[in-house]
């Protein structure tokens, strides 16, 4: 198998980027990427530690969750999880980000590349609060790049498509996944049954 190993060799291969593509790419939060912003409940986080080992990770809360502190500045609320904190590791070692935000039945997306810091100031923590409780931490992601996805990955997969979904139970439940691949002795019913009462109990 051979492979692409030179820009010159990818120009090759693919035809030249189209204009609007590159003149799309934003210095800053415009008022069209701000609305998509208030309005996403879904983001992808994209980040590296010192080595390059990536890691994308997934955060959702209501709509806005994300807010924006001004044109160049966002903050992105941390929420109680499995505290592996991937990510947060990973920025203190490598400030560099990518996020990719979603609306639920939209098939652009909205890009935004930058540097993050973490924080547990007190006052922004309480800011970003959920029925009276504070953020864990919180993200300040200072923007690089603003730009939207077209809609091409979305129609393709028809990921907003009801009557494309699989069945749910044509894939085992978490609880068995994590059962083989954990080596849990609880049973995979037992497990699910945990995760059923932490969801209810911590997601905030």
């Amino acid at each position: 198998m051979k492979f692409i190993t030179s820009q010159k060799q990818l120009q090759d291969v693919f035809e030249q980027t189209h204009e609007v593509a590159v003149q799309k790419e934003l210095r800053a939060i415009d008022q069209h990427s701000r609305r998509f912003i208030e309005r996403s409940p879904f983001v992808l986080i994209g980040s590296q530690d010192s080595s390059g080992n990536a890691d994308v990770s997934p955060k959702g809360d209501q709509p806005g969750f994300v807010q924006v502190l001004d044109d160049t500045t966002l903050a992105l609320p941390d929420r109680p999880g499995n505290n592996r904190l991937d990510t947060w590791k990973n920025i203190i070692q490598n400030s560099a980000v990518g996020l990719i935000f979603l609306i639920p039945g939209m098939n652009e997306t909205l890009r935004i590349n930058g540097h993050a810091k973490l924080t547990n100031d007190a006052k922004l923590c309480a800011q970003l609060h959920v029925n009276h409780r504070p953020a864990q931490a919180v993200m300040i992601v200072k923007v690089r790049e603003v730009y939207m996805h077209c809609a091409k990955a979305f129609i393709r997969s028809n990921l907003w498509k009801p009557d494309t979904w699989p069945a749910r139970n044509e894939m085992p439940s978490l609880g068995e996944m994590l059962k083989d691949q954990a080596k849990l002795s609880a049973s995979a019913k037992e497990f699910d049954a945990i995760l059923d009462d932490a969801y209810k109990k911590t997601l905030w």
